[in-house]
């Protein structure tokens, strides 16, 4: 079994295009495990990663490819809590969807996807934001 930690954000459209790429994949969709994983970095409602609709969205792609999908969620700083969650599951890979920032943008508030890029241990998969 391949496993694949996909780290979600609240963007739609990127869960989508993330959740596409996976299932693009050179292997068997029976092959692939996918955690979809969201970071609340401000949850004061409680709310779970069921009821993020990125996550749903990026849930119903998988389904439709025959992927099986579970869900796990955590709170904290997103790079720290994914390369994290990374270790423990002993993933293959890990998923991220890029967003286009400019250079001024990144040195301000920083990004995660270059965090989880530069500290992985592990392939890690930037899918098109702009899909």
């Amino acid at each position: 079994m391949y496993e694949i930690l996909a780290a979600i954000d609240e963007h739609e459209n990127r869960a989508r295009a993330q959740a596409r790429a996976i299932a693009d994949l050179p292997r068997d969709p029976a092959d692939l495990h996918v955690v979809l994983f969201h970071d609340f970095t401000d949850n004061p409602e409680g709310a779970s990663v069921s009821q993020v609709a990125a996550v749903r969205r990026a849930k119903e792609v998988l389904d439709d490819a025959g992927i099986d999908v579970e869900l796990d969620e955590s709170s904290g700083k997103p790079a720290e809590s994914i390369l994290s969650e990374a270790g423990k599951r002993d993933v293959d890979l890990v998923s991220l969807s890029g967003r286009k920032r400019t250079p001024t943008g990144k040195a301000l508030f920083g990004s995660v996807t270059q965090a989880v890029i530069l500290g992985a241990d592990r392939a890690v998969m930037v899918s098109n934001p702009s899909e």
